[in-house]
């Protein structure tokens, strides 16, 4: 049975687009495989977070995950920063990470044009980090998105570097795990190719979100003034909602307003308004089990713990036997 690990960042809320990009596979891999599903805490610390938001963040991102169906039964989920053996093995990595190739990664450089404000070492260390997560549980596959192939390719550097350096075939070589077709990418109500956090609340239709919230974001999606020719091609924003359509609504909704693209009839608000019901349809069962769990702090302590308990079992004895391979030993 292969060891798969993935985490998620601890910035609040999941969206539509978390959801179909990887929670939902999630689910599924958690029948067939041992998984460590994490809360990336340290991570967000790159970004100078205040301690109500930092704690509030995690509670948010761990309702999701359950809410979204991950079972705390058959995989393991927990909180980054409860393990304190992902600091020391992202401290021995770093030892033999050089800062060439640190500053050569993609997302660093991004981070230097997008925060010139706030480069801090945790920015240019994000890779090593994200190895640690990986690598302590010996993971044989890690479900990334396109732009963490980077950051996965260097956990391979780090972990074969161990291996070479110490002599050993200790750390195995994580794969990307490919979900294929199953992968569904969810575009933004903004008019752009991707639902995202980044580009505001408005962009992103959140699991949590209340249904007079959906109704206001989905009326405020992009359009533009609507066909004048049959077989005219559609603006992005019109798209996007054709997108969504397909996979929020029934086949004879989306037919529908296709067939009224098509003959200049359609109107964008009746879309909309529609558009906007199924998703509250759809959302609606995650909405009801997230303030389900809100309200429900011990259960949500008995997780953390039973998830940090599990977790540190793979985690400890990773770590006791990294520091007998480097030559950490007691008089």
């Amino acid at each position: 049975m292969d060891i798969v690990v993935s985490g998620i960042r601890s910035t609040g809320n999941l969206h539509l687009g978390n959801y179909f990009g990887a929670l939902r596979n999630f689910v599924k891999m958690q029948e067939t495989n041992t998984c460590f599903f994490f809360i990336a805490d340290y991570h967000s610390l790159t970004t100078h977070p205040h301690p109500d938001d930092l704690h509030g963040n995690v509670k948010k991102a761990l309702v999701d995950f359950l809410a979204s169906g991950l079972n705390p039964e058959k995989a393991t989920l927990y909180i980054q920063s409860d393990l304190p053996e992902v600091a020391e093995l992202y401290l021995l990595l770093n030892m033999n990470a050089y800062l060439g190739e640190l500053e050569r990664c993609t997302s660093f450089k991004e981070k230097i044009r997008t925060q010139p404000e706030n480069i801090n070492a945790g920015l240019l260390t994000y890779p090593t980090l994200m190895a640690a997560d990986i690598i302590l549980h010996r993971a044989h596959k890690v479900p990334v998105g396109k732009d963490q192939e980077q950051h996965l390719e260097m956990t391979r550097t780090f972990a074969n570097r161990f291996n070479r350096i110490y002599g050993v075939d200790y750390f195995p070589e994580p794969v990307a795990f490919n979900f294929g077709e199953d992968l569904i990418k969810i575009p933004g109500l903004d008019g752009s190719m991707k639902m995202s956090k980044s580009e505001g609340d408005m962009n992103a239709i959140y699991l949590a979100d209340s249904p007079e919230v959906i109704r206001k974001k989905v009326m405020r999606a992009v359009t533009d003034t609507g066909p004048t020719a049959p077989g005219q091609p559609r603006s992005q924003g019109v798209e996007n909602l054709f997108s969504l359509m397909k996979i929020m609504s029934t086949p004879e909704t989306l037919s529908y307003f296709e067939e009224a693209y098509q003959q200049c009839t359609i109107r964008y608000g009746d879309m909309k308004k529609q558009l906007a019901e199924d998703v509250i349809r759809f959302t609606a069962p995650f909405t009801a089990r997230i303030n389900q769990l809100q309200a429900d702090a011990p259960y949500l302590s008995r997780v953390v713990k039973q998830g940090a308990d599990k977790a540190r079992e793979s985690a400890a004895k990773t770590i006791h036997e990294v520091r007998e391979i480097i030559g950490f030993k007691k008089f």
